[in-house]
Formats: structure tokens, sequence, C-alpha cells
């Protein structure tokens, strides 16, 4: 079971740190576009801001939740 878990494990942190990232560069595009162009195209930054932050909550939740069985299923 290890086998399986641990691996999911490392594919929900990566998606997780890409999520992070992914939103922090659509939050700097925010910014500098507002300080640039006013609020011309800032509602689609802020959206993407939005959904990868929430991704990357949800990336978490599952991170943990694999944490949580691999926890439950040691025998030692």
């Amino acid at each position: 079971m290890n086998y399986l878990l641990i691996p999911l494990l490392l594919i929900f942190m990566g998606l997780a740190v890409y999520s992070l990232v992914r939103g922090i560069v659509a939050f700097l595009k925010t910014t500098r576009e507002g300080l640039e162009r006013g609020d011309e195209g800032i509602k689609e930054m802020q959206l993407l801001q939005n959904r990868m932050m929430w991704n990357r909550v949800k990336f978490q939740g599952l991170a943990v939740l694999v944490v949580a069985v691999l926890l439950a299923f040691s025998h030692k």
C-alpha cells in the first residue's frame, strides 16, 4: 500500500507547490497591471489567482489525507 500512497503524496505535494507558484505569479501580474493600466484586465488575473489558491488548498488537503491514511496503516 505504501508503494501507491507515497507517490500519490508526492504528486499532491507537487501540485500544491505548482498552484502556489501560479497563484503568486497571478498576484504579481495583477498588481503590475493595476499600476500600469488601472482596472482593465485585473479581474481576469484576480480570478486566476483565486482559482490557483483554492487548488492549492485542495491539494494540500488531499496530501494531509494521504498522510493520515499512511499513519493509520503503519503497524510499527
